[in-house]
């Protein structure tokens, strides 16, 4: 299988990108930052799909590439199988599901299974590849083939697991130790004390002896529940006649209240009869009292003629006057001339002005005092006239008080009998069912039924009273029956327990039988054919300065030296420890899948020397001639040595 070519419209970083890829070595050059491994993830999403959780990063695949501007999130991905059937697959990173179209371009998405969680697993059921193990093995950047020396010993440790088990994280020493301490922590055995099994069993054994100590008591509390559900029997067919007592009591009170009702109305009525005739009497009193007032009559019309008869008598005396000392002071000037004179006559002008302002204002206050008497007498008149009209008002209304009365004594009257029985006839028919018919009767129609109702209270407080006892004794001996529920359920729940323990411990041997069975198989043939791959592989790498690699239970990872000798792994330079564990991860790309995988290189060789680099590129070139190999680099080394060996390569840049 190979990538053919990839385009980008636009993820992270990368936007309208387009890189061609061939079979053979494949160099991606780009700076620090150019988005080599924003490449690399859009390889993986594109054929895997994008994850919208974290996994315990900081950020998803989506939120970390999932463009700003709002470009499309998607791009393209052509790649070609070795039966050489090609395939192109178009996502856009915001759906879940890609589409696949094969080389005829006929759209194929709906030919592969959709995993709900994943979305279509179309690489998946053509390479046989998941994404854990796409990554794990085929995909392989600097931090995993550099450590420090403090990291030395956990990449041997690593090594050698994979060698022993297949697994780089899984170890077989200390899986079955692990076992073995979580057999013990959480079972126990026959000779440990105060683990799990030996608790449960001490205590199983005293749950037993309180069992049998408390079931005594068991009969015992079915001799009170007896004779409780009898005096609960008595009391309810007490309560029943004690209830019905009561609502004849109640009756009998709702009755006097009815004839109460009737009384009141027919006082209210008495009382009635008696005010309208005290507030008549009054009335004619008071209109025998105020007979000059209301005989008054005031002439308005008449009073105001006068008036207005004097004000026009006093303008034209104005007139007159005004007219007069006009023709005097006109005589006088155009006759007699005499200045003195003139004077004088002149002055005669405000003399009548004041002469007329005099008796406008007599005449003004004439009004007015007539305007005073007037109101008085009209206050007075309306005074002795509203309260008349008080007294006819108060008058009415008690009449249609008791017009409305009668008729409501009318309608009590009719009704109080007929309430009465039917209240009665319901009564009856309410219990009816509950007593016995004769004491039905008799009870309905007693007469002293107070007396009967202390009766029938005191029968059913002394029943109470007893029933009480009962509930005491019982409430004694309760703790102990639910002391001993909860010991036979504590019983059950712990041999529950102690059967869990027993499986779970078949469970630890058979997981150690299991382990152990695999171990051997593992080491018979599997370790064989990994020590001796990685034999040649790191053969190769360093030239054949190592030859010879092992495995064995003591010391795990050992190495020939060039002296024949054999030293334990750990004691490897870092570099070399570095390289040994580049070629296991090779050695593996063969068993995969029935594809040749492509082999994707992220910066693996930043930390290599020029002498390591060059063993490695020659190595990979002819080991995976097969397969086809992307270097993703920020250098031009690998350019540079694969150019002085005569190794041909595609060379793109980001």
């Amino acid at each position: 299988m190979k990538i053919n070519r990839i385009k980008i419209n636009s993820y992270g970083k990368l936007k309208e990108k387009e890189i061609d890829l061939k079979q053979g070595i494949n160099i991606v050059y780009g700076k620090n930052e150019a988005g080599k491994s924003t490449l690399l993830r859009f390889i993986i999403n594109s054929l895997y799909g994008i994850s919208k959780t974290k996994k315990g990063k900081e950020y998803s695949d989506y939120e970390r590439f999932l463009p700003w501007s709002g470009e499309d999130f998607s791009g393209r991905i052509e790649y070609e199988l070795d039966n050489g059937n090609k395939y192109e697959v178009l996502r856009d990173f915001k759906k879940k599901n890609p589409k696949i179209f094969n080389e005829n371009k006929e759209d194929i998405s709906k030919d592969f299974n959709i995993d709900k969680t994943k979305g279509s697993e179309f690489f998946y059921e053509q390479t046989k590849v998941d994404e854990e193990l796409f990554l794990s093995t085929l995909v392989v950047s600097q931090q995993e083939v550099k450590l420090d020396n403090k990291e030395q010993s956990m990449l041997v440790q690593k090594i050698a697991n994979l060698v022993g088990t297949g697994e780089d994280n899984v170890s077989y020493k200390k899986a079955l130790s692990r076992i073995n301490k979580r057999q013990l922590d959480e079972i126990g055995t026959s000779k440990s004390r105060e683990k799990p099994i030996n608790v449960l069993g001490r205590k199983i054994e005293k749950l037993e002896q309180e069992k049998e100590e408390l079931a005594k008591y068991q009969d015992f509390k079915y001799e009170i529940e007896e004779n409780k559900n009898n005096l609960k029997e008595k009391i309810e067919k007490l309560e029943t006649e004690n209830n019905l007592l009561k609502e004849i009591k109640s009756l009998n009170e709702k009755e006097k209240i009815e004839k109460e009702k009737i009384n009141i109305q027919e006082n209210i009525k008495s009382e009635n009869n008696y005010k309208i005739n005290n507030l008549k009497q009054k009335l004619e009193e008071m209109k025998i009292d105020n007979n000059d007032i209301l005989s008054i009559e005031l002439d308005d019309v008449k009073t105001n003629k006068e008036i207005e008869k004097e004000r026009k008598t006093l303008n034209k005396r104005l007139i007159i006057l005004s007219i007069l000392v006009i023709l005097i002071n006109v005589i006088q000037f155009i006759f007699i001339k005499n200045i003195a004179l003139n004077c004088t006559i002149f002055l005669t002008i405000p003399a009548v002005l004041v002469y007329y302002f005099l008796l406008k204002n007599k005449l003004n206050k004439k009004i007015e005092k007539k305007e005073i008497e007037k109101s008085k007498k009209q206050e007075l008149l309306d005074s002795v006239n509203l309260e008349i009209n008080n007294l006819n008002q108060q008058i009415e209304i008690l009449e249609n008080n008791n017009i409305e009365l009668e008729n409501n004594l009318k309608d009590l009257r009719n009704n109080y009998n007929l309430k009465i029985n039917l209240e009665k006839e319901k009564i009856k028919n309410k219990y009816l069912n509950k007593i016995e018919n004769f004491e039905l009767n008799e009870i309905i129609n007693i007469e002293n039924v107070e007396f009967k109702l202390r009766n029938k209270q005191d029968e059913l407080n002394s029943t109470n009273i007893e029933l009480h006892k009962l509930e005491l004794d019982q409430k004694n001996i309760e703790p102990k029956i639910d002391n001993l529920s909860k010991i036979e359920e504590e019983l059950a729940t712990s041999k529950e327990e102690m059967l869990g323990l027993e499986e779970n411990n078949l469970s630890f041997e058979l997981a150690k039988q299991v382990l152990e069975n695999a171990y051997n198989n593992m080491k018979n043939s599997v370790t064989p054919k990994f020590t001796q791959e990685l034999s040649k592989n790191i053969s190769s790498i360093t030239n054949g300065k190592y030859n010879n690699i092992r495995f064995n239970d003591e010391e795990g990872l050992i190495v020939e030296i060039e002296n024949g000798d054999y030293i334990p792994a750990s004691k490897l330079s870092v570099g070399t420890i570095d390289q040994l564990y580049l070629s296991l991860r090779l050695s593996m790309v063969e068993d995969l899948s029935k594809e040749t995988m492509p082999i994707i290189l992220d910066e693996t060789f930043a930390y290599f020397d020029d002498e390591r680099l060059e063993n490695v590129l020659k190595y990979i070139n002819d080991k995976f001639e097969a397969h086809q190999i992307i270097l993703l680099t920020c250098t031009k080394r690998e350019k540079n040595i694969l150019d002085k060996n005569i190794i041909s390569y595609n060379n793109c840049e980001l």
